[in-house]
Formats: structure tokens, sequence, C-alpha cells
């Protein structure tokens, strides 16, 4: 007989660990799992594998609000970090939920029978589970396979070419020199821990600049109130610190944003050498957290520049030779690894496939609902972190609003409940109001947002504290149906 579950978690990184911790406490009668397509759980964490890899968020907001961080460094490594949500998992017992090898291939709603059937491939035999309630918590990139564009020439270049999600144990990089393409995240990750332990020289090939800015990998703040305070009372305390201190400046860069490039510039400025072109290297075209900011623990990037082990070259690519990259200005960078850390692929639901009734479901067609539910896709939520601000905030909220709900529809005998398509006085927005490549290029595969709450995306977690953990369940976005004959809310 085909297994039946109260509520089924797809991902086993930091959203469905949170996912489960909010399930257990607040839900505690009701039976889930953890279907986990990977080998190993951790997500993000345990996926990526290249030097340097570390959290470009605090960790006092990044990590769990029921469980508080306690390692020193505020800026962790991606080490301490998976071994935070793998020691999460094992403490509240998540981990016994959590099925590995798991990958859903399809979910099918049936509105006869109140409830989802997944297809999913266990090590490559199919199997099948059916839920009441299904909670999204894989993400939103394809785990497989990183962006990674064509280059001219590339079948010519004699040296490895590597993209970061795909980073090779065995890779020799000492005494050789590195040409990373891109400036995101990994790329400012990556340099200074390549040219630190062993790069002959390490070159940041981008065709434009991010705005990057330094933050002490520890906290001193954070490290008095430890030694002060209970460990839950120092981690509020600083948490909600750094929340505030967060809001503050995303609010700064929005309203003030010409005045906040000239602060952001002049930080950088002082950290490097005196005459160095940083409106050339490190000014964007964009306004400040039109993208995200990239985060330097305790300003690496820049010491490695400093000391001559590191450079930043802002041009466009002709093409690649069989000893580097031929720039559009006639240049050439030599190398002997070139590694593209060129972004991600957008991916929903981890890829799987969404029908209701048998019928395919266009999610382009659907709109958003709080950030967490789509239109016409029953007893479903699905959790996408901040862009402005720590994921884990905006998954804990998620967390605690699933719950809320499933114990909403238990108290008043509800079977489903769905989000309906708003009005025509609810305009049609992007789902992410965000614009970094690998949103640029997905946004017409997307779903949309609306142009008011509760279908308006915040990205701000005090008023989503409002909206998500304290407002009103029942409102104008849902209908809760009892026994399939519907109940207007």
């Amino acid at each position: 007989m085909t297994e039946h579950l109260d509520v089924v978690i797809v991902g086993a990184g930091i959203s469905g660990v949170s996912a489960a911790w909010h399930l257990q406490d607040r839900c505690p009668t009701k039976t889930y799992a953890i279907l986990e397509k990977r080998a190993a759980m951790g997500g993000t964490w345990d996926l990526f594998r290249y030097p340097g890899i570390r959290s470009d968020s605090d960790m006092y907001t990044l990590g769990f609000r029921f469980r508080p961080w306690t390692e020193r460094q505020a800026i962790a490594d991606g080490g301490p970090i998976l071994e935070y949500v793998k020691s999460t998992a094992s403490m509240y017992g998540i981990d016994k939920h959590i099925r590995l090898n798991q990958k859903v291939v399809s979910a099918d709603w049936s509105n006869a029978d109140n409830r989802w059937t997944l297809q999913i491939e266990n090590d490559g035999a199919p199997t099948t589970l059916t839920c009441s309630f299904l909670f999204l918590c894989s993400g939103y990139y394809n785990y497989e396979q990183g962006f990674a564009p064509k280059f001219a020439g590339s079948e010519d270049f004699t040296g490895p070419i590597i993209h970061p999600q795909h980073w090779p144990e065995d890779l020799d990089y000492e005494g050789k020199n590195v040409v990373v393409i891109g400036s995101g995240a990994t790329a400012v990750t990556l340099i200074p821990a390549m040219a630190e332990s062993g790069a002959k020289h390490v070159t940041m090939l981008q065709r434009s600049p991010t705005y990057i800015v330094s933050q002490p990998k520890r906290d001193k703040l954070a490290e008095r109130l430890n030694r002060l305070l209970p460990d839950k009372q120092a981690y509020t305390a600083i948490r909600w610190r750094n929340v505030l201190r967060q809001a503050a400046l995303y609010g700064a860069c929005q309203k003030w944003p010409r005045r906040m490039r000239k602060i952001l510039l002049g930080f950088v400025q002082r950290q490097l050498p005196e005459g160095y072109d940083v409106q050339k290297h490190f000014g964007p075209r964009y306004n400040p957290w039109d993208q995200r900011l990239c985060l330097v623990p305790s300003g690496d990037l820049f010491r490695v520049i400093r000391k001559g082990k590191a450079d930043v070259v802002t041009d466009t690519i002709d093409r690649f030779t069989p000893t580097g990259i031929r720039l559009n200005s006639g240049e050439e960078l030599p190398a002997d690894i070139i590694i593209t850390a060129t972004g991600l692929n957008l991916q929903l639901f981890g890829g799987a496939t969404v029908t209701v009734d048998g019928q395919p479901v266009d999610l382009t067609k659907t709109m958003a609902y709080k950030g967490m539910m789509l239109s016409g896709l029953p007893n479903m939520i699905y959790t996408v972190g901040y862009t402005n601000a720590s994921w884990t905030l905006k998954a804990d909220l998620v967390s605690e609003f699933a719950c809320r709900l499933l114990n909403y529809m238990d108290d008043n005998g509800f079977d489903t409940v769905v989000v309906e398509q708003p009005g025509s006085d609810v305009e049609e927005r992007p789902f992410m109001e965000f614009t970094p490549g690998y949103v640029l290029r997905s946004l017409d595969e997307l779903p949309k947002q609306g142009s008011r709450t509760p279908w308006r995306l915040n990205q701000n977690y005090v008023r989503d504290i409002q909206l998500i953990r304290r407002g009103k369940i029942a409102d104008e976005g849902l209908r809760f149906a009892k026994k399939r004959a519907a109940v207007a809310v």
C-alpha cells in the first residue's frame, strides 16, 4: 500500500530543518518525512565545496531563531555552518525523519482525495508517497547544474575550466595563475581564499562591478554579550541588533541611493592603495541593493589586492586562448586555471512537475501569496528566503505560518486551503523585484506577485512579523474547504 503522511517536507537544508522543528513543536501529532534528493543533508552547505565557502550573512541572523549560534565567528566558514545544521537536526530528532536519495519527480493534487501524490525516484527506483500537505523547502536554484555561458575558444584552453558548483576535490592550484570570471558572492569568496592558500596570482575578471562591503569576521559586541548573558538572551539581543542594522542599511540605500553609493565606495577606497580606480572596478552601474551587496569578512579581498596577490580586471571577453583569456581591449590574461563563477540556474520546486487533477500547472499564471503560497495550488507552502537579509529569517517565519495554518484547519475542520487569484484591483508584478542575472534570465518562467498585501513581497522582517507571525490566518487571499464543500472565509 502507498504510504500516506500528514506532511511531506522536500529538502533537508536550513529551510527543511526549520520546517521540521516548527512542525514538531507546534503540530506534534502530525506525521511527516523530509525527502532529500542528494545523498547527504545540509543543502547549500553540503553542496558547495570550493575554497573559502562561507556565509554571506552574519550567523546571528542566518542561524535558527530557536537555536542560538554560539561559535565565535560571526561570518562563518561552510564547515561550521554544515555542522550547525546537522547537529540541530540531530539534537531535535529531525534526522530520524530524513530520507536521503529521494528525488521528487512530480506532485499531483487530487481534489477528489484531498491529497498530494508524489512520484519519487529512490536511488533510481520509482516509488509513490501521498500526503495531505506539501512543504517545499528545496530553495530556488538548480543543484545539478550552475549557469555556465558558452565562451568562444573554450575548447582551445589547455587548462581546466571549473564551475564552483562542481568543484573537484583534487584540484591543484599551487603556484598557478587563476582567473575567476564573475564578481558576485562566490567570486569574492574564492579569490582571497585561493590567493592566500597557494595560488601564484588570482585575477577577478568582471564585466561590471558589484557593491562590496567589509564586515568583521568576529563580532566583539556579540562576544561580550555571550560572556555576560545566557546563550538565548545574548543571541536574541545580537540577532535583533543585526536585523535592525540590516534593515536600516537597506532602507537608506532605497531612500538615498546616490549618497549611499558614495559612502559605500568611500569604505572601499580606504582599504585599497592610493590612486586605485575604485569607480571603475567597484562602482556598479546600478543603485545599492538593486542587487545583493557582497560581503567580505574583515576586508580579505582588499587585503590580497593590497599585497599584490590578486587584482581586478573590468573588461569583456573576446575569446579563450590556449594559455588564457583575450579581452576585447586587446589585453590577454594568462591563466593555468579558469573558474566560471558566473552564477546559478534558477529552479522552483527542485525541478518537480506540478499538476492538479492530472492537469499541468502553468506557474507563470499563478500569483504568490505572502511570498509562500501560489494561487490554485491547494495545501502547499514553499520557502524562499530574503534577498536583502538572511535567508533563515524568512524561512523561520514561513515555518511558523505553515504550522499556524495547519492548526487553524484542524481546529475548524477544514481539509483544504487554496490561494485564490486576486481581483483586477491587484496588478501583476515580477516574482522578485531583484535584478541579478539568474533572476532576470528566468523571470518569464516564474509566478507573479501582486501590487499590495498580501500578494506583495515585503522583503522586510519587521513588517513580515506582523503579517506572517501575528496576522490573521483567514484573510482575503485564502479559501478553505470542508469535506470538499467550499466554505468562503
